[in-house]
């Protein structure tokens, strides 16, 4: 059934994250967070040390992203643009973002004194490798979408802009914490094995997976969605959530098979050293 037509406005006014106000102010973030860290990297070079280029355009990617999402028309029907945005604001501009490693250009710009001891205690802080805590990270990011979509909390959010923008903030934050965690680029205190990273990834993709189905079969309650609307943007979240979690898995390999082969030129470096100080000398 078509909804009426009050409906399809409150829905088309969700598609941007709590509205015009803090999709602006969100944008503007994203921009002169991409300024700074341009600016930061341009730095670091200039001084002698390297920074590979791919990071900026990664970043800046990011930052892209996440204000365009923010502020301009997506395409398709109300809920499908507004999955498009989900996509963008909580799965793909975090990775883009993580995979830039801010929290290290910061470290290696900013000079020795108080301001970089308390960002470095903070990174090495209990708090923040519990935060880091891959399951964890996953109930927060999965858990979240979980209770916006299935609970009358979106419904709510549609009539209440403040709410709204706290939601699609919360939704932001828990994206940026659980690729953080699953990467785990930047330094911090505790980096959790493989196994840890590679099941929270898969939980959270089936998560993912599940809710996209029953946003299938149904609307978030207290909503009205027409149906070729609900089912492109379910459709949307589910084939587009696979696509940014295979990268995320793919990160995941990148960075077990760079540290085993790391561990094991350092195992067989003494081995090869031996051999060659006990092999014959070829001269008379």
């Amino acid at each position: 059934m078509i909804p009426p037509r009050s409906d399809l406005a409150a829905v088309s006014a969700h598609a941007h994250p709590g509205g015009g106000a803090f999709g602006a102010v969100l944008a503007l973030a994203a921009t002169a967070a991409v300024v700074a860290y341009v600016a930061a990297a341009v730095r670091l070079r200039r001084r002698g040390d390297a920074w590979p280029r791919p990071r900026d355009a990664s970043f800046a990617a990011g930052g892209a992203g996440l204000a365009y999402a923010s502020t301009a028309p997506l395409p398709g029907g109300p809920f499908t643009a507004h999955m498009a945005q989900h996509l963008v604001v909580a799965m793909a501009a975090p990775l883009l973002l993580v995979l830039a490693r801010p929290l290290t250009l910061v470290l290696r710009t900013l000079p020795p004194g108080p301001v970089r001891r308390g960002l470095l205690a903070a990174a090495h802080s209990r708090p923040a490798a519990w935060l880091l805590f891959p399951p964890l990270a996953a109930v927060l990011d999965v858990g979240g979408l979980w209770l916006l979509y299935r609970t009358g909390l979106s419904a709510a959010a549609r009539h209440d802009p403040l709410l709204g923008a706290a939601v699609h903030a919360h939704v932001l934050a828990a994206g940026l914490l659980f690729t953080a965690a699953v990467c785990q680029l930047d330094p911090v205190r505790r980096r959790w094995s493989v196994r840890w990273r590679g099941a929270a990834l898969l939980a959270a993709g089936a998560g993912h997976a599940v809710l996209a189905k029953t946003l299938y079969a149904a609307p978030p309650p207290g909503t009205a969605v027409a149906a070729a609307d609900l089912h492109a943007g379910a459709r949307l979240m589910y084939y587009g959530g696979d696509l940014v979690e295979a990268a995320l898995a793919a990160v995941i390999a990148a960075r077990w098979y760079a540290a085993t082969g790391r561990a094991h030129r350092r195992r067989g470096r003494p081995a090869a050293l031996f051999r060659r100080a006990d092999a014959p000398s070829s001269l008379p």
